[in-house]
């Protein structure tokens, strides 16, 4: 048994994660502001992370095995977490996003699903004077206050690792971006869905396989960022198709060149990453095309 402080972890596939560790008999303290209940058999401190000194006075004298941080989206917060739980843990496991891998920071060819050494950490810049508090600034720099946060906590003393979620899909409640439920609405409705005629694919994974690979990356001993994506590439194309034989539906499809905006998960330039780090560490992965019928199922059934 160990004892694991999960920050956040109050909703979604992080409760679940919490879940997974309760059954696996670890100790669980749970951190966030209140506004959310965890599970039963959790110690639960009420405090808004991005508070210093009241996250220092709550925590008090507890010491942890491993930190999960489910809700780090700035170098700022980052560093206020460093500072908290220095000595206090010997592992520290941030949920991060295949988002880091945005093509200005070199992504490679087409067809070529990148690899985590693209993105280093290590020597990723920080900078904690841009304005990490303004939530439109925040919403617009989504990928760069990620890798600078993985920055902050891979200089940290820690063992660190960063969990590089691809786009998280589950159907129903779980499936929290609503891009999926998108998708069987238009669908559902024959409303147009706008794509790119040379949509590029990416990578999903299903929010039960993500809590079940932050779990085993909690358990493990490995260090570094580790991409986290079910297996086989899909394009917006292949989404589409699955959501509208679920439907038993003609999908209405309207084309628009490279460069404009389209609909969710339509990507005009490379979006792909590569699980093989995962694997050789031992983790097994689904495959997407396995798990995406039910999910749409799922959304289809809670939509009507």
């Amino acid at each position: 048994m160990q004892k694991i402080c999960v920050i956040g972890g109050s909703r979604y596939f992080g409760k679940l994660l919490v879940e997974r560790l309760l059954a696996a008999g670890h100790h669980v303290t749970v951190i966030n502001r209140g506004s959310t209940r965890p599970p039963d058999g959790v110690e639960h401190l009420a405090v808004d992370r991005n508070d210093e000194a009241p996250l220092t006075a709550a925590l008090g004298a507890r010491v942890f095995d491993v930190v999960v941080d489910q809700v780090c989206y700035t170098p700022v917060q980052a560093a206020v977490a460093a500072r908290v739980f220095a000595g206090r843990t010997r592992r520290y496991v941030m949920t991060s996003t295949i988002e880091v891998y945005d093509p200005a920071t070199g992504a490679p060819p087409v067809g070529t699903p990148v690899a985590e050494e693209s993105v280093d950490p290590a020597g990723w810049p920080v900078d904690l004077g841009l304005p990490w508090g303004d939530e439109a600034f925040r919403a617009a720099h989504y990928a760069e206050g990620k890798r600078q946060a993985e920055a902050v906590f891979t200089r940290a003393g820690f063992d660190f690792v960063a969990v590089r979620s691809a786009h998280v899909l589950g159907g129903g409640a779980r499936e929290f971006t609503g891009r999926l439920a998108h998708y069987v609405e238009r669908v559902a409705a024959g409303r147009a869905i706008v794509v790119h005629a040379d949509a590029l694919p990416t990578v999903f994974v299903h929010y039960q396989e993500l809590a079940d690979l932050l779990r085993w990356a909690v358990e493990a001993d490995f260090t570094g960022p580790v991409n986290a994506c079910s297996d086989g590439l899909l394009d917006v194309h292949d989404l589409i198709a699955a959501v509208a034989a679920q439907l038993g539906r003609e999908p209405v499809l309207r084309t628009v060149p490279a460069g404009e905006e389209a609909s969710p998960f339509s990507f005009d330039r490379p979006y792909a990453m590569s699980n093989s780090r995962a694997k050789k560490l031992g983790y097994a992965f689904s495959r997407t095309t396995d798990w995406l019928p039910g999910a749409v199922a799922e959304t289809v059934t809670t939509r009507q």
